[in-house]
């Protein structure tokens, strides 16, 4: 990392509030956890008198089983590299990758993390639309040292062809690029990973699918030299033991992850289709397929601005994401899905802020 390049650093802008008595849609968290977690916790906390293992056996058994199940490739212990979130997976890709001035495709609209860590490292930072990084050739690839891609895609919600993402990575390969997957949302999905293919950086975030975004527990999953560069580069103890506990308990609860997952499809759907006259779906708007636990809303023909929406929702004791922080989008919004309950709650709020 740059000191100079700290220096003309910002933060980004992220949804979540800490209101109770507000009904959080603004980050895309599930309202669900995995039964058991508390006594885990509590078990682990009496261990956190002295340092973990700094191997994590049993968090990275864990994960590399979890990810297994969603790829053909054989991913074991070895491949796996604990961190707390997923954000800590991509800042560890980044700063292994990159030296200063080396060139970086990111996806837009999209994290805004990926190009702030790029710009921390001194490297200059190229903008792509996200549905086209799967159709980056040889030409495009020929300088870059990293490309990103975020599968299902933050804001929009839309998944990239599995088999277009084997074979980008395959011309990255060729290319001498790494290729950074950001699979945060993925496990709310069916679609397979790409861990474990060469070339490849994974980075898995458990906060967001399992409920427990103060915990900070996600993994990195990569082979070859850019494995042995992200170990050797973690931070030691880099996991708490509780975290790593949890990770581990809540990764192996397989039945939790099938149930998210109907859940969330099948609510995901409902909002789409419940919308009030004058929001669009960003999947209606463009024809593409959305499956992660958030939905992009254009407000553009509601009468108000992003942010007015944002305020008036707000105002009904319901947050959501102002969108317009993002590369590209100048009226719209992100909205998370929860429970069928919750979800009836935005969509009673969003009729109402139409029609006020």
């Amino acid at each position: 990392m740059r000191p100079d390049a700290v220096d003309a650093a910002e933060r980004v802008p992220h949804g979540g509030t800490r209101d109770p008595d507000v009904l959080e849609f603004s980050a895309n968290v599930n309202p669900e956890r995995p039964d058991g977690v508390r006594a885990v916790y509590e078990r682990a906390l009496d261990d956190a008198t002295r340092y973990p293992d700094d191997a994590y056996p049993a968090f990275r058994d864990a994960a590399a089983d979890y990810v297994s199940r969603g790829t053909a490739r054989g991913i074991g212990r070895e491949h796996v590299v604990p961190t707390p979130g997923g954000l800590a997976a991509l800042r560890l890709a980044f700063a292994t990758t990159l030296d200063p001035g080396d060139r970086v495709l990111v996806p837009a609209p999209s994290f805004g993390e990926y190009a702030r860590e790029a710009d921390l490292q001194g490297a200059t930072v190229d903008r792509v639309a996200h549905d086209a990084v799967v159709d980056l050739d040889a030409g495009a690839l020929a300088d870059a040292r990293l490309v990103v891609a975020c599968n299902p895609n933050n804001p929009t919600g839309d998944v990239y062809d599995h088999d277009a993402l084997c074979a980008l990575a395959a011309r990255c390969r060729d290319a001498g690029t790494t290729l950074l997957v950001d699979e945060a949302f993925l496990g709310f999905t069916d679609e397979p990973s790409m861990a474990g293919e060469p070339g490849v950086v994974v980075a898995r975030s458990l906060t967001k699918l399992f409920g427990l975004p103060g915990l900070r527990a996600g993994f990195a999953v990569a082979t070859g030299r850019e494995r042995d560069r992200l170990r050797t580069a973690r931070r030691t103890w880099n996991l708490g033991a509780p975290a790593a506990a949890v990770g581990a308990h809540c990764l192996r609860d397989h039945d939790f992850v099938a149930d998210t997952r109907e859940r969330v499809a099948v609510e995901r759907d409902r909002i789409r289709t419940g919308l009030p006259d004058g929001v669009r779906a960003y999947d209606d708007a463009t024809d593409r397929d959305g499956v992660a636990p958030f939905v992009l809303l254009d407000v553009a023909d509601t009468g108000r601005d992003a942010a007015g929406v944002v305020a008036a929702c707000r105002e009904r004791g319901v947050a959501v994401r102002d969108a317009t922080t993002f590369d590209g989008l100048d009226a719209h919004v992100r909205v998370a899905v929860r429970t069928p309950a919750e979800n009836d709650e935005l969509l009673r709020v969003l009729a109402e802020v139409v029609d006020a």
